[in-house]
């Protein structure tokens, strides 16, 4: 008990270019980072200090760019066929700390975590006509586990309803994309935006890369992992309320074009994203949708189960 004593599970402090970022902390040595401006995780790393979220080396920390890698938080649009920006405007953002969360259920062990809140503004009206409450709640659990639950309230006063998309782009750190592979999405249809987001049915037994990859897959499990044979270790995603997942790799020749990617980098990530975007969400005035992910790494002895 003394150790648990000592352990700083959230502290408040400066990050890169002084922006104000929240430390996460569990006692067996489990940590992650994230930034209030844009709502983003930028790191979760295990007991033993690795790193397993992707952030390149040219990420600029200068708002109002995007910082590249983490998890991104897309709101209100995921996707390049609406008039919003590609990503949606929740990624340059600053959220704001909720002075008083909501308490965990009282069996709940989790201590580690840390409740936004992102609300329209006056200029936001002019790009995005509608008034809204986002709450999101990170939480990294006392095995290492990281959870990012989203709760969007519609509070027009107008009696207006609104219509949003949504993703939490999730950069994995790999060892190798060529040696990544994906279960849990075989079978399943995609829309493919490579090819004007044209519906396809995935062959393979396992999803693997040897190229560009840009894929909306629709009407996902709940579980889907992510297996890199080098570390032996898999990633495990879950998700709740998002029925969409988004599987993203620039490759080689996309990547030079991309301002915030190091040469080769494309070979050290690949994104998988737990989304809402084939049917958007509808909220009339008062309603909440509520979206949830959780990310645990395992050893890659295990595989996925749809069962």
């Amino acid at each position: 008990m003394a150790e648990e004593k000592t352990c700083h599970y959230v502290e408040r402090c400066k990050g890169v270019n002084g922006l104000d970022k929240v430390i996460l902390r569990e006692v067996r040595g489990f940590s992650a980072e994230v930034y209030l401006y844009g709502g983003q995780v930028t790191s979760w790393k295990n007991e033993h200090g690795e790193e397993m979220l992707f952030l390149s080396s040219k990420a600029t920390f200068q708002p109002p760019k995007v910082i590249n890698g983490g998890i991104q938080i897309c709101f209100p649009q995921f996707g390049s066929h609406c008039s919003l920006e590609h990503r949606g405007f929740s990624r340059n953002r600053v959220w704001c700390m909720d002075p008083d969360p909501p308490p965990f259920p009282t069996c709940s062990t989790n201590k580690a975590f840390i409740d936004l809140i992102l609300k329209h503004s006056e200029e936001g009206i002019k790009i995005w006509p509608h008034r809204y409450e986002f709450r999101l709640r990170v939480t990294l659990g006392p095995g290492g586990d990281l959870m990012l639950t989203s709760r969007i309230r519609n509070t027009n006063t107008d009696g207006k309803p609104f219509t949003f998309t949504f993703s939490y782009q999730t950069y994995f750190a790999v060892s190798d994309i060529s040696e990544v592979r994906v279960e849990g999405l075989e079978t399943l249809d995609y829309l493919d935006n490579l090819n004007n987001r044209e519906r396809f049915t995935e062959q393979g037994d396992a999803i693997t890369f040897e190229s560009e990859v840009d894929k909306v897959y629709v009407s996902t499990p709940t579980k889907i992992a992510i297996l890199d044979h080098e570390k032996k270790r898999t990633f495990v995603l879950r998700k709740d309320g998002l029925p969409d997942a988004v599987v993203w790799n620039p490759w080689d020749k996309k990547a030079k074009t991309l301002p915030d990617f190091s040469h080769g980098e494309y070979k050290n990530m690949l994104c998988v994203d737990a989304s809402c975007v084939e049917n958007p969400i509808t909220l009339k005035p008062g309603e909440e949708w509520k979206g949830r992910q959780e990310l645990s790494a395992v050893p890659s002895s295990y595989c996925s189960s749809r069962r």
